[in-house]
């Protein structure tokens, strides 16, 4: 596949809502979205070994990397044509000292805020 494919839950409103957005923003296709409840017990459980995969949303880029949380919402903000001046700002020098906590913040927060919804396969 020539696309970088994003690992995102499908049961966190604000998850979904961000995902529609972006994907409108897409106009070259270049992710495929791919949520993290499709996601094989075994290969979840590979996975989980690092990282958890509902605690932060996972990319793995068309260059066979995994980036997640900050990194991975920087990388997408980086190939929507719409979003690359902010990406721009992300790339500056120590600026993930502040969006790394800034998003992990907000992403164990996110049920709480937004509560959270059933994945109907969609």
């Amino acid at each position: 596949m020539d696309k970088h494919i994003v690992f995102y839950d499908a049961e966190c409103p604000l998850c979904r809502t961000v995902k529609a957005v972006l994907k409108r923003l897409d106009w070259k296709g270049a992710i495929f979205w791919f949520p993290v409840q499709k996601v094989s017990e075994s290969t979840r459980e590979r996975i989980n070994a690092y990282k958890n995969m509902y605690d932060e949303i996972y990319m793995y880029t068309k260059d066979k990397k995994v980036l997640t949380g900050f990194y991975t919402v920087r990388r997408i903000l980086s190939v929507l044509p719409a979003t690359v001046p902010l990406a721009v700002l992300l790339y500056f020098p120590f600026i993930d000292y502040v969006g790394d906590p800034a998003y992990r913040f907000v992403s164990t927060r996110r049920y709480k805020w937004f509560g959270r919804v059933p994945y109907n396969n969609q």
